[in-house]
């Protein structure tokens, strides 16, 4: 059985990783499926990442993205991963990274390790430290230069969000900057709960960025003591309907992703619940 090496620790990584994926339907047309951001499981996949991806498979999803603790892992340790994917039926469409995958020196890395693991896009989840919207500016600039490294190893770049960046700075919210100053191939993968709780509007957010809005992140929010990110997929304030609506008519989905940062129960019951709450809203 497989082991794995320092596993999640900590938020600071804001990261998650998912299930998720594009599936052919019976009649041959493409249809966009469901997939776990890991860190929804991160607890029991510190202790056992083997039992615990097989265990989100047979709940149902069908692809997992892995989050940044994946970054300390060796190439024969990604082709174990890998093997196990495929044995499952599978696939890891993307990971999250903080900010040293986009550096000159840590890019390579990362490449190695996706392509190993067969992703499509590779996110930064967490932002090194910025000020202002000049920092903005020069963060969007930087993860330009890598989308073309990205590139030229047949990968996509993308950006996963947090509250601050939808919270204007200087009369701008610094997600317009980053979305302005990015490819059109830049996926930015939107996480609705922490749209919702900065008061914006994730379905004006996806019509104004159609193309680019390939992946979303299936996280609820509702205020009040006890609830917050705390609440399952479909019990908080995201307009869903409506949201999936934009997403596949004009935002470019590939795929989605359950989060889920905490309930009131445990870690592998909630990716279930969730799941069968998607079931009945998607069908």
């Amino acid at each position: 059985m497989m082991t794995s090496p320092r596993c999640m620790t900590r938020r600071s990584f804001l990261a998650a990783s998912g299930l998720a994926g594009v599936a052919l339907s019976a009649s041959g047309s493409q249809k966009i499926v469901v997939g776990l951001e890991l860190y929804s499981v991160r607890g029991e996949l510190a202790k056992d990442l083997t039992g615990t991806v097989r265990a989100v498979a047979k709940m149902g999803y069908q692809v997992v993205e892995f989050f940044s603790p994946y970054y300390s892992w060796t190439e024969d340790y990604a082709k174990q991963v890998r093997g196990l994917l495929d044995d499952l039926g599978i696939k890891c469409n993307s990971t999250h990274n903080g900010a040293d995958s986009f550096t000159a020196g840590g890019i390579q890395k990362a490449i190695d390790l996706n392509r190993i693991l067969g992703t499509r896009f590779v996110v930064m989840a967490s932002p090194p430290p910025v000020t202002g919207l000049d920092g903005w500016k020069k963060l969007a600039d930087q993860l330009s230069q890598a989308v073309e490294t990205l590139k030229a190893a047949e990968l996509r770049g993308g950006y996963h969000n947090h509250q601050f960046e939808f919270q204007p700075v200087d009369g701008k919210r610094p997600i317009e900057v980053l979305a302005a100053n990015t490819p059109k191939e830049f996926m930015l993968q939107l996480d609705v709960g922490t749209c919702v709780e900065a008061g914006s509007d994730p379905v004006a957010w996806i019509n104004a960025n159609p193309g680019r809005i390939n992946c979303i992140h299936c996280k609820d929010w509702a205020p009040g003591e006890g609830k917050g990110y705390r609440v399952l997929f479909g019990e908080g304030d995201a307009p869903w309907d409506k949201i999936f609506q934009a997403a596949e008519d004009a935002g470019g989905i590939e795929y989605y992703l359950i989060e889920q940062e905490g309930s009131r129960f445990g870690e592998l019951e909630t990716a279930e619940r969730c799941l069968a709450a998607w079931k009945a809203m998607k069908g």
